[in-house]
């Protein structure tokens, strides 16, 4: 089995490409024994798509998977899910905000917990998009009933039992953590580092997500209310 798997959802980030590739490659380069890097293609429109089949032709680790329209982050997230083959999964985004190396940093707590979450620390953003994320984040806790500091955070390392446990809807992204932990598996979070976008332009805003996001927290509280575990008894 493959150890460490990176998936990447990208939407129109051409100028990120070649940086991103250079940057997982050499944060993992003798670092774990076997890995693979999954970038999802969400239906881009700049000429992501050609870039990204000859970067795979050129590094045998590379896979992609090409949407044929736009089908938002959630979308993306399951379906790299589904074709990653490593025994860790690791998640972040295309803009090389977060950065590879910090995989290693959530990796030993791979040993006790199941879902490790990147809490990013001197966040690099503007003052708005700072103040809305606490306040989302706030927020989706009250109505969850859940304690994630910093659920947004693109860097996330689980296991595979986790990956296989989501069932995700268009939305669902957001609650990764929640959604693991409502499965019964150990969750935990650890600082790391973030940074501006170089190159490329965001594809949320401040308003765009808003309301979506209250009511997609609505429905994860529902569920985590409503959700059961059971043990079957040995015979």
């Amino acid at each position: 089995m493959i150890e460490l798997s990176v998936v990447v959802p990208m939407y129109n980030e051409k100028d990120n490409i070649a940086r991103l590739h250079m940057a997982i490659t050499h944060a993992l380069a003798h670092r774990v024994e076997s890995y693979e890097i999954i970038l999802v293609d969400d239906g881009s429109t700049d000429g992501s798509a050609e870039q990204l089949d000859q970067l795979a032709l050129a590094d045998p680790n590379v896979r992609i998977v090409h949407f044929l329209r736009n089908c938002g982050q959630s979308a993306a997230i399951a379906s790299g899910l589904k074709a990653a083959e490593g025994r860790l999964i690791a998640l972040m985004d295309g803009d090389l905000q977060t950065y590879p190396e910090d995989i290693f940093d959530l990796m030993p707590y791979m040993a006790d917990y199941d879902f490790a979450n990147g809490t990013r620390v001197r966040r690099q953003d503007n003052l708005v998009r700072k103040v809305s994320s606490k306040v989302g984040n706030g927020i989706r806790n009250w109505i969850t009933g859940d304690r994630i500091k910093d659920t947004g955070c693109p860097m996330k390392l689980f296991k595979r039992e986790v990956a296989g446990s989501f069932t995700l809807y268009t939305g669902f992204h957001r609650f990764l953590p929640t959604l693991a932990r409502m499965n019964g598996f150990r969750v935990i979070e650890v600082p790391v580092r973030h940074r501006e976008r170089v190159a490329g332009t965001s594809k949320y805003g401040v308003f765009n997500r808003a309301f979506v996001g209250l009511m997609d927290a609505i429905v994860i509280g529902w569920m985590r209310r409503r959700s059961f575990h059971y043990q079957v008894r040995e015979e």
